[in-house]
């Protein structure tokens, strides 16, 4: 069966486009047939993998970083025949800027190796997020960190990741926070936070570990809300924010981590509220988050 293939060129600041003859030959060299679909504007790769699945083209290979994987995922759940029904699968050429699922998945950043791995056709299905009606797969955020996402969109000086770092302190030294009411399975929160983050997997923005304890294989949501009212503390934050393990910014006063099925958030006044990094509203006040557990097929080695 034939792959498709949909790159974003404008990934990771257009090197998408400079390194996809690179990715090309890395497919054709691990034996793995596809026709090419290029993303020419926002929302188009939803396009191209919602035109692509009713095609029967198997698998779709995403050439870009995060938010082209998650353009892809909503195209695919569009033409899903039911709400339940499983999607993909779907394989990672990783030319973003931080490529945070890939990592998170524990797939190869490397495009030769990335092409090996699909074209084993080894597939592991992981669990999909939905909030409001915008599928996501790896982070979700409001608060600080789309705050912070916002700022870095405007940073055109800086590439990679060092760009979101630089953003994340300029968010910091504004100090943003916002009143909030929060219900999930088994628990309620009200009260002010800087930033509210869920997370299917555990790293974002290349460097950051926002829900340091997510599994993408769990079937449930981690959440972690809080923050500090002083600049200082935010900042005390960021270094510990960096750290995968013990030392986390989870273990700071002032911040809880859950594990929910479902959450309902309402804000007081408006937020930014971004999916797997893209912004998907700049001011919004009510979200409703839920898990399909197992609905997306990745491919990717088994378990070890």
């Amino acid at each position: 069966m034939t792959a498709k293939v949909i790159l974003n060129p404008y990934s990771n600041r257009w090197n998408a486009e400079k390194r996809w003859p690179q990715a090309a030959e890395a497919l054709r060299g691990a034996g793995v047939a596809f026709e090419l679909a290029v993303s020419e504007r926002h929302g188009h790769a939803l396009e191209l993998a919602e035109q692509a699945a009713r095609a029967g083209f198997s698998p779709i290979i995403v050439a870009g970083g995060d938010g082209t994987i998650g353009e892809v995922v909503n195209g695919l759940a569009r033409a899903a025949r039911s709400s339940g029904e499983i999607l993909g699968p779907i394989g990672l050429m990783p030319l973003g800027s931080a490529n945070d699922l890939a990592t998170n998945l524990g797939l190869p950043l490397d495009l030769e190796a990335a092409a090996r791995v699909i074209a084993a056709g080894q597939a592991r299905r992981m669990d999909v997020c939905r909030v409001n009606d915008i599928y996501f797969v790896n982070n979700s955020a409001m608060g600080l960190e789309p705050y912070v996402t916002l700022i870095q969109q405007r940073i055109t000086w800086i590439k990679g990741s060092l760009r979101y770092l630089v953003a994340a302190l300029r968010g910091i030294y504004d100090g943003p926070r916002w009143r909030v009411k929060i219900e999930w399975d088994d628990g309620r929160f009200e009260g002010e936070v800087s930033l509210i983050s869920v997370g299917n997997g555990a790293r974002t923005g290349g460097v950051f570990f926002m829900t340091p304890h997510a599994d993408p294989f769990d079937g449930r949501l981690t959440f972690v809300y809080g923050g500090h009212a002083r600049r200082l503390g935010l900042l005390r934050m960021l270094p510990a924010a960096m750290k995968p393990g013990p030392g986390n910014y989870v273990e700071m006063e002032g911040i809880v981590e859950v594990n929910a099925t479902w959450i309902n958030i309402q804000f007081e006044r408006p937020t930014p509220a971004h999916a797997d990094g893209e912004i998907f509203a700049e001011a919004i006040q009510e979200l409703v988050y839920r898990i399909q557990p197992g609905r997306l097929r990745v491919l990717a080695p088994a378990e070890p």
